[in-house]
């Protein structure tokens, strides 16, 4: 039986996916291959399907040992949370960065005060955790006072992380302890007037997954197994993309999925669009769309993008095809309903994702001003994910998602399509946090690209 470094497992919310890996410490690591499993929360332990997945590697790499196993999970309904700030665009939006940057699945948001009517849905949601912000450092008191007096008051036994006022840091404290609450306190994630600092509330939330997730319906097995780090999958795919972008450069990561499609973004900018920015963008910003999927809610995406549109792109009739599809096309004709699929969920979560140039007009005159994020300096997309590495559509996208002055969209000028071929985008994310340089190399080879073109 062959010994290996890692056991990567990625536990979704119907498969479990397990990749192996060996020779970490060295110049040159080693992607051994892949096995596959039904995930098993519903059986009451995702041990089985992890198990199960284990037993396929067996057969494609042989008997094999790992001195370490890790995990990242989306699955019993992944990281659910709840935030709570004060102005909108403002501290509720960068919680919400944070929250969504660690891989949060967010269920509401409330902006100023909290209503009473909201407990009711609060409890029903049930989140892993909540976020309470509000006001800058200095500013506004009473209101975030009273939103902590109101979470201190629910009868739910999950942590509260509070990133708000830093003034009032030990009076929130106070509260949400003699409610008998679990109070984590950090910096505010917007201290000040245009400025995000949403970086610390990210690396808690993932720190506070891996403590919490053990409690969910089927996961309360999973540490007896994992004894490396676990996080949620959207948050791992994040380390990921932020690690590859001091190789690659500015990047966008596209992952279309049956039932959602998530943008990963990790991006300066450019200084040009900047300096007309009426409001800050975190460096690395996510997007969840729960609407647009290419299984679950393949009539959503057809919709979105045009029934007569698609149905003229593709010959197909589309109502036939939407009756017979299938996770995975069985034929040519279903293929290029998904391929049709896929694009339109990739151009509409990514159109949600940019920002924009707009035209205010003062008395002075006409004034540019650019709001959302600016992927203009993207220099590549990276798809992950069951559709986007199965399919090639990349040159589509490619020119899909080109920038087009007139449109005002901040989009990328002259992107370059990279496909995970390996599928281990989340896995690299687990490796990144112990072995930044083996979590590198082994992303380029499934890109299938060479490291002395990587920065070009």
């Amino acid at each position: 039986m062959r010994r290996i470094d890692l056991l990567a497992a990625e536990i979704g919310s119907t498969t479990t996916v397990v990749s192996a890996f060996d020779k970490l410490a060295t110049s040159d690591p080693v992607f051994l291959g892949q096995g596959v499993g039904s995930t098993t929360v519903v059986e009451g332990d995702v041990r089985i399907g992890l198990n199960a997945a284990m037993a396929d590697l067996s057969t494609r790499i042989g008997s094999f040992e790992p001195d370490r196993i890790a995990a990242t999970s989306s699955a019993a309904g992944g990281l659910v949370m709840t935030v709570h700030g004060l102005v909108y665009d403002m501290t509720v939006k960068a919680a919400k960065e944070a929250a969504l940057g660690a891989g949060g699945v967010i269920r509401m948001v409330t902006a100023g005060r909290i209503r009473p009517e909201t407990t009711e849905e609060i409890l029903k949601i049930s989140p892993r955790i909540i976020i309470l912000a509000g006001g800058v450092d200095y500013g506004e008191e009473e209101i975030i006072l009273e939103n902590a007096r109101f979470l201190a008051a629910l009868p739910l036994s999950v942590p509260i992380v509070y990133a708000g006022n830093s003034a009032i840091q030990k009076q929130v404290s106070a509260i949400l302890r003699a409610g008998g609450k679990e109070e984590l306190i950090l910096p505010n994630v917007y201290p000040r007037i245009d400025e995000l600092n949403i970086e610390p509330a990210r690396k808690l939330i993932v720190k506070l997954f891996e403590e919490k997730i053990t409690q969910a319906p089927g996961m309360s097995h999973i540490k007896e197994m994992v004894n490396g780090h676990l996080k949620p999958t959207p948050g791992a795919v994040m380390d990921a993309a932020v690690l590859l972008q001091k190789t690659l450069g500015d990047l966008m990561v596209l992952d279309v999925g049956g039932a959602t499609t998530d943008v990963h973004s990790v991006a300066e900018g450019s200084s040009e669009i900047r300096d007309k920015m009426i409001s800050p963008e975190p460096f690395a910003k996510r997007t969840v769309e729960g609407d647009l999927g290419v299984y679950i809610n393949a009539r959503n995406v057809a919709e979105t993008a045009g029934f007569d549109a698609l149905q003229a792109a593709t010959g197909l009739d589309l109502e036939s095809e939407l009756e017979r599809l299938r996770p995975i096309p069985t034929d040519d004709g279903m293929r290029r309903f998904v391929e049709a699929l896929t694009l339109a969920a990739a151009k509409e979560a990514v159109n949600r994702h940019v920002g924009r140039i707009r035209y205010l007009y003062t008395p002075s005159g006409r004034v540019t001003v650019a709001s959302g994020k600016d992927l203009t300096t993207v220099k590549w997309i990276i798809g992950t994910g069951g559709a986007l590495t199965r399919l090639d559509i990349g040159a589509r996208l490619e020119n899909a998602l080109r920038r087009r002055p007139e449109t005002g969209e901040l989009l990328p000028e002259f992107p370059q399509f990279l496909t995970d071929s390996d599928y281990i985008l989340a896995a690299i994310g687990l490796i990144a946090e112990d072995y930044p340089d083996a979590a590198t190399a082994l992303m380029l080879k499934s890109f299938r690209m060479r490291r002395d073109i990587s920065g070009s």
